[in-house]
């Protein structure tokens, strides 16, 4: 049994779609779990949507998710020809799910309203991929992973009822690989127990993969990219990145701590749990072996680099001058925890707490006005925040050249650089 993960890059036209059905075709005869992301830029066009929506502007919701739909329903027609009208049928049920709650108004939070629009995107991606392999002869089973993933209510940022999913997982997914070698469903996205629906977190489709992974006791996991493997660096951003062929389950999680956009960062633990070995390979050059990830040791790693843009720096300051101690930093924490934003980097003086967090607005401005019952803020807004591992003098002055520090800090192996 293996679990192969296609994300939104992979599926983003015909040609790619196709690649797809060739990488499986070329596992003929194996038992595979396919994982498949929303196509290309779908959630960022759905996120429009659940804006509009959320702003009281129904008509504008309306017209961006027929936009959602037309682009849907016009590849479809190039991918499938004798299965064309059961397979356009699969997607209307989905737009129809969608469209009954955009005519009504939003009555619960924003969160809440994300994860019923946003989950559209994994559901249209794989049940066009479904239909194509049905369209070429590669026998597979549909199954919506709602179903199957159970979670709290933590919108947005779900938590796994692994007891309830290992059940499902037993119950209705193995029995499926008795008839066909392909199985199809959804990354990033869960329900609870009242069926609605739940995300699992931004690029959690890879965290998806390892919670199937994990309860299927894969041989393997494989993450289908459009890159040669993971590199020590995002080659978009550094010309100069360099291909790393092996690396060990505890330097991922730390990159991915930092911000590494390669791992989700809550893949790697199911995984570990069961030392199932992660693999990262190309799509667009599926006979290159890869990155292969597991508990093995890998020494002599180069610097990896890491940048998170559109960074927030929170300045707290006490208001009497009086030290920043143990009770003004729990209720700090405390507001992390109601608020649900995690700092990226904090610094502890004497009077004032630094804290760097991404922008997101809503919940930024949430945050600051908690925090100025007990503290004088400041906010400083467009920075952007820096983590070296296994870094060098050279590299760290090369990359913080001409650029204006607010916060620095560094252990033996990370150094981390709030700059603007």
């Amino acid at each position: 049994m293996k679990v192969f993960k296609f994300g939104g890059a992979s599926i983003n036209s015909i040609e790619r779609i196709q690649n797809v059905g060739k990488i499986l075709q070329a596992h003929k005869g194996e038992k595979i779990l396919v994982i498949i992301s929303a196509m290309g830029k779908t959630t960022n066009a759905l996120e429009k949507v659940v804006d509009a929506f959320f702003e009281g502007r129904k008509d504008d919701a309306l017209k961006l998710f027929a936009q959602v739909k037309d682009q849907h329903l016009n590849m479809l027609k190039y991918l499938t020809t004798l299965h064309w009208a059961a397979a356009e049928d699969h997607l209307k049920d989905f737009f129809t799910e969608i469209e009954w709650l955009l005519h009504d108004k939003p009555v619960r939070e924003y969160d809440y309203y994300y994860d019923q629009i946003v989950c559209s995107g994994e559901l249209l991606s794989t049940a066009m991929m479904s239909d194509y392999l049905n369209e070429i002869e590669v026998k597979n089973k549909w199954i919506d992973v709602r179903d199957i993933v159970r979670t709290d209510d933590n919108f947005r940022d779900a938590n796994i009822d692994w007891a309830f999913t290992q059940q499902k997982v037993t119950d209705s997914i193995e029995p499926l690989f008795k008839d066909v070698d392909i199985v199809i469903t959804q990354g990033f996205i869960g329900a609870t127990d009242e069926n609605e629906s739940t995300t699992l977190g931004r690029e959690g489709s890879d965290y998806s993969a390892a919670i199937f992974a994990n309860l299927l006791n894969a041989e393997s996991q494989t993450i289908w990219k459009d890159v040669e493997g993971v590199m020590n660096a995002d080659p978009k951003q550094f010309a100069d990145a360099t291909f790393l062929d092996a690396l060990s389950y505890n330097e991922v999680i730390e990159m991915a701590y930092y911000g590494a956009q390669v791992i989700h960062p809550k893949t790697i633990k199911p995984l570990q749990n069961k030392n199932i070995p992660l693999h990262v390979r190309c799509f667009l050059q599926p006979e290159l072996a890869g990155t292969i990830i597991s508990g093995k040791p890998v020494h002599n790693l180069p610097p990896i680099i890491v940048v998170k843009e559109k960074q927030v720096l929170l300045e707290l300051s006490s208001k009497d001058f009086s030290f920043v101690g143990e009770a003004y930093v729990s209720r700090l924490y405390e507001l992390f925890a109601t608020i649900k934003i995690r700092p990226n980097l904090m610094q502890n003086g004497a009077i004032s707490l630094l804290c760097c967090l991404d922008d997101r607005p809503d919940k930024i401005e949430k945050l600051a006005l908690a925090a100025s019952e007990i503290f004088d803020v400041q906010v400083k807004k467009e920075l952007t925040l820096l983590t070296i591992r296994h870094y060098t003098r050279e590299k760290y002055d090369e990359l913080t050249k001409g650029k204006n520090i607010l916060l620095t800090q560094r252990t033996t192996e990370t150094v981390q650089v709030l700059m603007q």
